[in-house]
């Protein structure tokens, strides 16, 4: 927003060209800016309105002459401290960008994207902000908001990872302390150990290094208050900027505390403080104020365990036989000489295979982690720590495949998911714009086929939304059911007929006993689950053929089978299809569609029913599908929640 004033070499002429050239250039920037069809907001150093632009007239409803010198009416309460936090990290130069909500004129509410610059004079120096809002529609604000989430989570596993592997406990403190301003954005902090009725400080950042070893009194500080009130995380804030318990850390301007408790074996081992002189914090800082002190207790944890081991080799065995993780010790020469029970279970090899030779897999230099994929496909996390100066080492190596497979799953579900919206998504604005651009040239009948194909691709959208929102509860587990007794039979019928003509290529078989028990369960999520079973038995038998719902009492159960002819199942997956994002083959994805959470909402509904689904393979080809259910015992019905 700074224009460069051209500088003549000499003459009147010549600045009076220069004059003329600068007011010219400095009239195109006003018009540019009256004409610009995004909202710009600029604001002084004091947070007050220094520009107003037409558009943000149009956005937001005030006129110019209603803002300008005023701090602006548009933020609301509740965001006041984020608007701030923005300007404070600008100020050093830079953009931000970011989702929120602003206040119109007539109090509703508008979505905005904000990128927020620093205004700078000639000189460089920071004079104001400038706002370019955006207005967005629910999608935008959405993905931003998980993309912003999805980089906050991912920074704090990369921080965690770090953390957990830092074996010395002295490194782990420092790097807690470390940690903590990096995702708060804190202007200080510190971690304090809990020591019978004192804290004593053991790790600072932002602090004088002299600070290190202070103690306070427990009962009268944050800390005891906060272990009174039972919670684990928690903010002060004081009008002065001083705080009874931490004036030996007290910052210049200190007018707000967050601090959280760490966890070691069970008990409160310490508090991690956060502690802001120049910004405000939200909700967001202290979520992860309150992560990132749970994280800290397991690399407590886990550096403590580790020091004892070095500290106590004569208790090392019953240790590192009883840790999770893998564990080996190598001689000077690199052979193995111990090899935990952990070990064998993460490699797969016995001690006897082992000793005396190279672990099964490449190390890393000392005090470095590498991750390493096994021959039996699993993924291992492996550290090496050298022991003394006798050349001996551990290697401590941990199971990470589910995570690594989890990764890939969300990966491919974000991939798929895309897909399946983008499909419906694509006819339902192609059919519609048609339908605007040539309505007039269109008959009744083309008119009434568009119609009921954006209709049903629209019910597809539903149906693929209601989906995700049944996997989302289920993987929360919050699918509510109210268990008692109902009629399965008459629902079993029912799913035949309204199934029997949704395709001219299969034929669904009833074999449903006239007496077939009153079985105890949800009927809402038995019929989900019928349903999702035969959808299933279609999709997955292309070339049609007959689909059989056969229905029996055995004992004091109800199984009810799903029968159909398809292509079946791989040998291997009959369990793997009932997790998320799992189709049967690799290539079923491509070659069916779907998000690959129905199987998995299916046995989640029938265990809230303390029921069961299988996988069978039919020995002539297809695939049989069962729910076990319960018969009704004349127990009143009452509403559970899985979990």
């Amino acid at each position: 927003m700074v224009a460069e004033q051209a500088q003549p070499a000499r003459g009147t002429q010549s600045q009076l060209g220069g004059q003329s050239e600068r007011e010219r250039v400095n009239a195109t920037a006003r018009a540019v800016v009256e004409s610009a069809a995004d909202a710009i907001v600029a604001f002084s150093t004091d947070r007050t309105v220094m520009l107003w632009n037409p558009a943000a007239e149009r956005m937001f409803g005030w006129a110019a002459d209603e803002v300008i010198g005023l701090e602006p009416p548009i933020i609301p309460e509740e965001h006041v401290a984020e608007h701030n936090a923005v300007f404070e990290r600008v100020r050093g130069g830079g953009q931000v960008s970011f989702a929120t909500r602003r206040i119109r004129k007539d109090g509703s509410m508008l979505d905005v994207r904000i990128d927020t610059s620093a205004l700078t004079d000639s000189a460089g120096e920071a004079i104001g902000w400038v706002n370019i809002c955006h207005q967005t529609g629910e999608d935008d604000v959405v993905r931003h908001y998980m993309a912003e989430r999805a980089r906050v989570v991912r920074r704090l596993g990369d921080v965690v990872a770090d953390m957990n592997a830092q074996r010395d406990l002295e490194s782990v403190l420092d790097r807690i302390a470390a940690s903590l301003r990096e995702l708060t954005g804190a202007d200080a902090g510190g971690f304090v150990l809990i020591e019978e009725d004192r804290l004593r400080l053991v790790s600072t950042a932002g602090l004088p290094d002299r600070l290190r070893g202070r103690v306070a009194s427990l009962s009268s500080s944050l800390v005891g208050e906060l272990l009174r009130s039972g919670k684990t995380v928690m903010m002060a804030t004081g009008e002065s900027g001083g705080f009874d318990d931490l004036i030996w850390s007290a910052l210049p301007g200190l007018h707000t505390i967050a601090l959280s408790l760490s966890h070691v074996g069970g008990r409160p081992y310490g508090a991690l403080y956060a502690l802001y002189s120049r910004r405000t914090l939200s909700h967001v800082e202290l979520e992860l104020l309150e992560l990132l002190a749970g994280h800290a207790g397991v690399a407590l944890t886990n550096a403590m365990a580790f020091e004892e081991v070095v500290r106590q080799r004569a208790h090392e065995r019953a240790v590192i036989d009883g840790s999770a993780d893998g564990i080996a010790v190598l001689d000077e020469a690199g052979n193995v000489k111990q090899w935990n029970p952990a070990a064998h279970r993460i490699a797969g090899m016995e001690a006897s295979q082992v000793m005396g030779g190279p672990p099964p897999f490449p190390l890393p230099a000392p005090g470095e982690r590498r991750t390493h994929k096994l021959p039996s496909g699993r993924w291992i996390d492996v550290l090496c720590t050298e022991l003394g100066e006798g050349g001996e080492k551990v290697v401590d190596f941990r199971d990470v495949t589910a995570a690594k497979e989890l990764e890939e799953a969300k990966d491919l579900f974000l991939a798929t998911t895309s897909h399946e919206l983008r499909t419906p998504i694509t006819v339902v604005q192609g059919f519609a714009s048609t339908l605007a651009s040539r309505w007039e040239q269109l008959s009744d009948a083309d008119r009434r086929a568009a119609v009921r194909t954006i209709a049903e691709r629209a019910g597809s959208l539903g149906r693929l939304v209601e989906q995700l929102l049944l996997g989302a509860r289920a993987g929360a587990d919050a699918l509510p059911v109210n268990n008692g007794p109902f009629d399965l039979a008459a629902l079993l019928r029912a799913a035949v007929v309204s199934f029997g003509p949704l395709s001219d290529k299969h034929q669904v078989v009833p074999d449903v006993p006239a007496d077939l028990p009153l079985a105890s369960g949800d009927s809402m999520a038995t019929d989900i689950i019928v349903g999702q079973l035969l959808e299933n038995a279609f999709k997955y038998s292309p070339a049609g053929g007959t689909v059989t719902v056969r229905a029996r009492a055995v004992g004091a159960l109800i199984q009810v089978d799903i029968e159909d002819q398809g292509i079946g199942i791989a040998p291997g997956d009959h369990e793997r299809i009932f997790e998320r994002f799992v189709q049967g083959e690799a290539g079923d994805r491509r070659r069916f569609g779907g998000v690959g959470i129905g199987l998995y909402i299916v046995r989640r509904l029938a265990i809230a029913q303390h029921g069961t689904v299988v996988a069978r393979s039919r020995p002539e080809g297809g695939t049989i599908m069962r729910l076990t259910l319960d018969q009704a015992d004349g127990l009143p019905p009452g509403e559970i929640y899985l979990g």
